[in-house]
């Protein structure tokens, strides 16, 4: 909204300053400085609102040291966060970039899953106390497993959707020489975006030709040849195949949004450990979008350049302020709780980011923590119902899954396996970033 403001007051009165809105450094320091501001202050009064509507958690015993003394504190604080991401994006992102919208659509869309999971467990439990009734686990199902995982299918479905189809979603190909043809530089299941007129650019002195491509491809970390086409992995029906690589390319996406909403949503199990390693990750992300963005280091790393993802960079920043902003009220002991609210969000926002900016293969690494809490409730369930179905009684690999209530059980502090997990995480994230050099 106001870079589209400033942007035309430049335009129509050459006004002195409004210039600086066309800077994305400057726009992205100021969402997070705004992001910042808005999780720090106005996230109490979001807090004292949820207080006052007694918007509590309802604490089940689990035999995990502190657990009651977290009973009544405020959950949904997510909003906080959601709100923290939009605002910053729609004064300062240009809004007509499809990267942009693709983000705020996922944001919004998550959110609302998450805030309607955590309204029916809200709900659920207050209809049991009103019955006289003691807190039960059915009182929190909240929507249905089923609804969540159609809603994180669709949002999926429309994002792998939009980036295969979109025709501003490109990447840009050298022409070898002055006289290559355009279309020589087309390979399988590649074709040529509609604005595919040469762009002249001059790195380091020299003029270089580029052509924008629509393209599946993808990263892949230390490998010299580092991209990788989806077109590949059905190749072997045969010549022709190409033409239905949108239908692996969306599912692959579903599968990734869904997996790492999920990843954030069970990591959320203790004060300021989900918001702190979404924070790391998220800043991690916004080094690679940054030097994607840029032709010129783009080319130095020998990455792919992708047009118009600089734009990103504010919603990245926002993002990172608003994790870290919530961090002021989630940390141990927590006056919040981001509830399912947040924490989809987070998931599904980060996944989305690393689709965009094409680094979905290296997930494993910088979502680790995500990886891990999600393998440890898939083994611990699948290993209790094998051993139940075998020996009659069900055994469990960790004291409690997900992993970070392992460590709970075995006597760690809260404090101390957060922050174990968030350098964990950022070394994991910094691991990433040099894969960029490591072929």
């Amino acid at each position: 909204m106001l870079y589209s403001l400033f942007n035309w007051l430049k335009q129509e009165f050459n006004m002195s300053g409004a210039g600086l809105f066309q800077f994305i450094t400057f726009r992205a320091v100021m969402a997070i400085l705004l992001s910042l501001l808005i999780a720090t202050v106005y996230g109490r009064r979001i807090i004292n609102l949820l207080k006052r509507r007694q918007i509590g958690e309802a604490v089940r015993d689990l035999g995990l040291t502190g657990e009651q003394q977290k009973k009544g504190t405020p959950t949904m604080g997510g909003i906080i966060i959601l709100l923290a991401i939009l605002i910053p994006t729609l004064l300062f992102a240009d809004l007509s970039k499809v990267y942009v919208r693709l983000m705020v659509l996922c944001t919004v869309w998550l959110g609302v899953i998450g805030f309607l999971d955590d309204y029916f467990k809200l709900k659920a439990r207050k209809a049991a106390q009103a019955r006289g009734e003691s807190y039960k686990k059915k009182d929190s199902d909240g929507l249905a497993g089923t609804i969540k995982i159609i809603g994180q299918v669709g949002l999926g479905i429309i994002i792998g959707a939009t980036l295969y189809f979109n025709n501003t979603v490109v990447v840009e190909r050298e022409l070898a020489s002055p006289s290559t043809n355009v279309t020589s530089i087309v390979h399988s299941g590649e074709k040529l975006a509609k604005d595919s007129n040469v762009v002249i650019r001059t790195i380091d002195g020299e003029q270089r030709r580029f052509a924008r491509v629509k393209t599946p491809i993808t990263t892949i970390p230390f490998v010299k040849n580092h991209e990788f086409n989806y077109s590949k992995l059905i190749s072997w029906i045969g010549e022709g195949a190409e033409k239905y690589t949108w239908i692996i390319y969306i599912l692959i996406v579903t599968f990734i949004i869904t997996a790492v909403s999920n990843g954030a949503n069970l990591t959320d199990g203790i004060d300021g450990l989900a918001a702190g390693v979404s924070a790391f990750i998220g800043a991690g992300i916004g080094i690679f979008a940054y030097v994607s963005g840029n032709y010129r280091i783009a080319d130095y790393l020998n990455v792919m350049y992708i047009p118009n993802l600089a734009e990103l960079s504010i919603f990245i920043g926002a993002f990172v302020g608003a994790c870290i902003g919530f961090l002021w009220y989630n940390t141990f002991p927590a006056q919040v709780f981001m509830g399912d609210t947040g924490s989809l969000a987070l998931g599904g926002i980060i996944a989305s980011l690393a689709i965009i900016i094409r680094k979905e293969l290296l997930i494993p690494i910088f979502c680790s923590v995500f990886l891990v809490e999600n393998l440890s409730v898939i083994i611990q369930v699948t290993y209790f119902k094998y051993t139940k179905k075998k020996y009659g009684e069900g055994r469990r690999v960790f004291l409690m899954s997900p992993l970070h209530h392992h460590y709970q059980k075995k006597g760690y502090h809260e404090n101390k396996i957060v922050m174990r997990f968030w350098i964990i995480t950022l070394l994991c994230v910094l691991f990433s970033i040099v894969t960029l050099k490591i072929r």
